[in-house]
């Protein structure tokens, strides 16, 4: 049933009043001053192939690890399947309209697959990088490694590998060493695809990724957070 619009209103303004009154109680943050984490990457990171991305995808599982810890930040998942570093330096500037406080950057595994070579691919997440502290220089990169299999041919394999650590040290950022670490080239913990993990592997991610972010998170830990939230999706600027 559709209430009348006045009404609605008041009770708009009473809830959100509520709400202010018991997250002080709570002693957390409102919610316009939680900080922002986006996760800027490509279908690993918006959980291509899963029932239900917005709970399963490793940025909402790191959401529900920051609501349980009663940290003051929220995921925005802007994962778009397909993305190379080149997209990803096409689109970087929309994403950055919204302010963003902590940068996840893992994009790369497209490159790759492709054959791109590592020298454009370091370009590229270096431009991508220098575009978000351009815009935002006291935001915190991290930036998520990738591997290729030696399938894709040895030298080129190891030349892809080495550019993740290196486009780290040179831009002066955290270094996850390699996003799907203890989940590829595990049957049990990939869609059949053998690319994407399942829900049980993108958890793995998640704790992946956890371990270097937390701490850039914890030094703004207000009291109990009220309930686990899904992450923001931002994706791609509209045509």
């Amino acid at each position: 049933m559709k209430m009348p619009r006045r009404y609605s209103g008041l009770r708009r303004k009473a809830q959100a009043a509520a709400v202010a009154i018991l997250g002080l109680a709570a002693g957390r943050l409102p919610a316009a001053e939680r900080r922002t984490i986006v996760f800027f990457g490509d279908s690993l990171t918006a959980g291509h192939g899963l029932a239900d991305p917005g709970r399963d995808a490793y940025p909402a599982v790191i959401q529900a690890k920051i609501d349980a810890a009663g940290l003051p930040w929220r995921a925005v998942d802007a994962g778009v399947s397909g993305d190379t570093t080149a997209d990803g330096l096409a689109r970087v500037d929309w994403i950055l309209r919204r302010r963003v406080d902590v940068f996840v950057l893992a994009l790369g595994a497209n490159d790759g697959l492709r054959g791109i070579a590592p020298a454009v691919i370091r370009a590229n997440l270096a431009a991508i990088i220098g575009r978000v502290r351009a815009t935002y220089p006291s935001s915190r990169i991290i930036l998520a490694g990738m591997k290729m299999p030696l399938n894709m041919g040895e030298t080129y394999a190891r030349a892809f590998d080495a550019v993740f650590p290196a486009v780290a040290a040179e831009t002066h950022s955290a270094l996850v060493p390699f996003l799907l670490a203890g989940v590829g080239g595990r049957p049990e913990l990939n869609q059949a695809d053998g690319i994407h993990p399942t829900k049980a592997g993108d958890a793995i991610v998640a704790d992946n990724v956890w371990r270097v972010l937390e701490p850039f998170l914890r030094g703004d830990a207000p009291g109990p957070a009220a309930e686990t939230r899904r992450p923001e999706a931002w994706v791609r600027p509209p045509p």
